[in-house]
């Protein structure tokens, strides 16, 4: 979980596109979406959780170096805590049996890494800019084409990694038995 964590802070510091209303184009929701992919449900979730109090403790590890609790209280607030839904989902859904399923995974990673993002994020993007929802659903929409590109680099590397290492990923079968 520690290293999930690490991989979304880190993404977090590549250069972000920064957007109107605040809410900066990053890498950071690829992480959580491999997070969910790769560690299932309860660890994807906590990965996050544990970036979120590193966070509030105030390391800056969000996007352009933000931290701090003032940073669970901008436009982007609601999209990073709705990262933890997400990565939930994205485990509970692409990690239900083994082996893994191509299908099973573009779901996931599509329902957790984007859906519940958005759900999450879109009220308070509305919210702290003085918007409709429909208004901020419009505004959002220039994240979307990068938003499916980041879901198709995690399923492509959710796959690689089962391949590569399959033993990690076989442990929703043993819970299973």
């Amino acid at each position: 979980m520690a290293m999930f964590a690490a991989l979304i802070a880190v993404l977090g510091q590549l250069p972000a596109i920064p957007l109107a209303g605040g809410v900066p184009i990053t890498l950071q929701t690829l992480g959580v979406m491999l997070a969910g992919a790769v560690l299932g449900p309860w660890r994807g979730a906590g990965a996050v959780m544990l970036l979120h109090a590193l966070v509030a403790a105030g390391l800056p590890l969000l996007a352009q170096g933000s931290g701090g609790l003032g940073a669970f209280a901008g436009p982007s607030a609601g999209f990073a805590l709705g990262w933890i839904p997400g990565a939930f989902l994205v485990g509970l859904i692409t990690q239900a049996s083994w082996p893994l399923r191509l299908w099973r995974t573009i779901l996931g990673v599509t329902l957790g890494g984007i859906v519940v993002v958005y759900a999450c994020g879109l009220p308070v993007l509305a919210f702290q800019m003085g918007l409709s929802l429909e208004q901020a659903a419009l505004i959002n929409l220039a994240f979307l084409p990068g938003d499916v590109l980041k879901a198709v680099i995690a399923v492509a590397l959710t796959h690689s990694l089962a391949r590569a290492y399959p033993t990690p990923f076989s442990h929703a079968r043993r819970r299973r038995r």
